[in-house]
């Protein structure tokens, strides 16, 4: 059993767009520049929205951090939004999410210009990227793609198993894996909370994706040996010997699966730390006008 370290690709793939950046500087050209829109004061985007500034930090990009109340309308955070589409010096940003309740998320995301959509929610990169056309693809899906690139992870001709059905990582993570590509080329399949046999088609699987919300959900005896386990499940939980409180658990069970696995990622440490990676990738990538020429 091997372990997919995120923590480690991360830096690597971090390192190598530092140099890029500072060649693109010496060249003459200007620092790429993430803006991110946090509403609010959610303890969870607080440090996912510092983690992306950090690491603009780390690779040598402006960054900027526009804060509303949560009593900000919908109208005062459109209107940023239309300001951060035609500002020039901004090469791409996000509107962290969640927003409050008032506010049309789907609304606020199909706002954003497709171009600086760094995040990749928008319906123009989504349809783009289902069709195999360049787009920013969202950043966990394009995470893990990149994992299983640099382990030299072969997914042509495999059995997939996508446990999560979500706009976010499942729905995306089936389509990049279907296609034609190294990593992709696999046949793939789309379970979730009401899929009767899903046992009986985990044990066929030579790589599962969880990405279902559910703690633990994956159990040793849904796996066969020698798979590959991508476990991207984040859920907070209790714990009273932590200082905060709470720990990070994944949708698998670790300890029960990862004796069976070819490859598997931890939680903490697998996917997550290639989340704000893939976003730096994105923003680097708008900068150098790779998907909209």
């Amino acid at each position: 059993m091997q372990l997919i370290d995120g923590k480690v690709t991360s830096q690597e793939v971090r390192k190598e767009i530092a140099a890029e950046v500072e060649q693109i500087i010496a060249a003459g050209g200007k620092k790429p520049h993430l803006a991110a829109i946090l509403v609010g004061h959610d303890g969870g985007s607080e440090s996912y929205v510092a983690g992306k500034m950090k690491a603009c930090e780390e690779v040598g990009f402006k960054s900027s951090l526009i804060r509303f109340e949560d009593d900000v309308t919908e109208e005062e955070l459109l209107n940023k939004v239309d300001e951060l589409n035609n500002d020039p010096d901004i090469d791409g940003f996000i509107v962290q999410l969640p927003l409050p309740k008032h506010i049309d998320e789907e609304k606020v995301n199909a706002n954003i210009d497709p171009k600086k959509d760094v995040d990749g929610f928008h319906p123009v990169n989504v349809g783009r990227m289902a069709i195999g056309m360049p787009a920013f693809i969202s950043a966990t899906p394009q995470g893990i793609m990149t994992l299983l690139s640099r382990y030299n992870i072969e997914t042509s001709g495999k059995n997939v198993v996508v446990i999560g059905r979500s706009n976010i990582v499942g729905r995306p993570m089936s389509i990049l894996l279907s296609q034609k590509g190294n990593p992709g080329d696999a046949t793939v399949t789309v379970a979730h909370s009401r899929t009767a046999n899903l046992k009986e088609l985990c044990l066929q699987a030579d790589i599962i994706v969880a990405a279902i919300g559910s703690p633990g959900f994956v159990k040793g005896d849904m796996v066969k040996e020698g798979a590959v386990v991508i476990d991207v499940g984040t859920t907070r939980v209790p714990a009273t010997d932590t200082k905060s409180g709470w720990r990070l658990k994944g949708d698998v069970l670790f300890d029960e699966v990862a004796p069976k696995c070819s490859f598997i990622t931890p939680v903490p440490g697998g996917v997550g730390p290639m989340t704000i990676t893939s976003l730096i990738i994105n923003t680097l990538k708008s900068a150098k006008k790779e998907i909209y020429q």
